[in-house]
């Protein structure tokens, strides 16, 4: 099992240079990877908060090793060409270290709502769908045509392509371990199980494997604020991600994550 840090991206967090700094720190202190929220704003009030994508590049210049990525971006908030020229961006400057997370977004918060955005989980389900279509061929390397109900495009190519030959890995969230959202992630390279107990994660993995098409490595990426990493190992899980209390000073956090994933 590889361990990784889940850094927010809020509050004293909210600086690309505090993020690349922590980045650089589980580096050294021999985690495998560091992943970052992807906020615009939070129900808490008033906030710093950075731009995930600004502050994965800082933490890409400041590290060689370890795996980096937005964990998660809620893709029906973006345009997804943007979105995917911006992770090829990501995966060049990093040398092919880059993973992708995303989701259809929380339904709490004023994420959504204070922006017009699309409220219904079902029709964001959607739109997130028609995205990952879209990504996928950006990434290709090919024209892409796409004619959807929610997104278009007409015969555009999109270069360079992603460093390795199988593309960037793509992890989706999932606040339920059946559904539509362990079928998605089924057919993309990794699930990210949001709130759940280790008691529950070979369900999930049952659930995964029915509707698995293509054999090959698939992640299961749990998250936790507490250090026992033995628990998600034992039932499966491939990542164990130690996530970072965002009210609480970095210099509680730099304590945390420079013990190591076995500190």
């Amino acid at each position: 099992m590889k361990c990784g840090v889940h850094i927010p991206n809020v509050g004293a967090f909210g600086s690309a240079r505090v993020i690349a700094e922590l980045a650089k720190v589980a580096e050294d202190a021999g985690w495998d990877g560091a992943f970052v929220w992807d906020h615009v704003v939070r129900r808490e009030g008033d906030v710093d908060v950075v731009d995930p994508w600004v502050a994965l590049t800082a933490a890409a210049v400041a590290t060689e090793r370890v795996q980096l990525g937005p964990l998660v971006t809620p893709l029906p908030r973006r345009r997804p060409w943007n979105v995917a020229k911006a992770a090829v961006s990501l995966d060049q400057l990093s040398r092919g270290r880059f993973v992708f997370g995303v989701g259809v977004g929380t339904p709490r918060g004023p994420e959504f709502p204070s922006f017009g955005e699309q409220p219904d989980l079902r029709i964001r389900g959607d739109m997130l769908d028609e995205g990952l279509e879209i990504v996928r061929g950006v990434w290709s390397g090919q024209p892409v045509h796409f004619h959807g109900a929610h997104y278009s495009i007409d015969g555009v190519r999109f270069l360079p392509r992603p460093v390795r030959a199988a593309g960037i890995p793509i992890w989706a969230a999932t606040e339920s371990i059946r559904g539509r959202p362990v079928r998605r992630a089924a057919g993309l390279d990794g699930i990210v199980p949001i709130d759940v107990e280790p008691a529950d994660v070979p369900q999930l993995i049952d659930d995964v494997g029915r509707d698995r098409v293509e054999r090959g490595v698939f992640d299961i990426v749990c998250v936790s604020q507490d250090d026992n990493a033995e628990r998600w190992e034992a039932v499966g899980a491939t990542w164990w991600l130690r996530e970072l209390d965002w009210d609480r000073p970095v210099a509680d956090a730099v304590a945390v994550v420079g013990r190591g994933p076995l500190g």
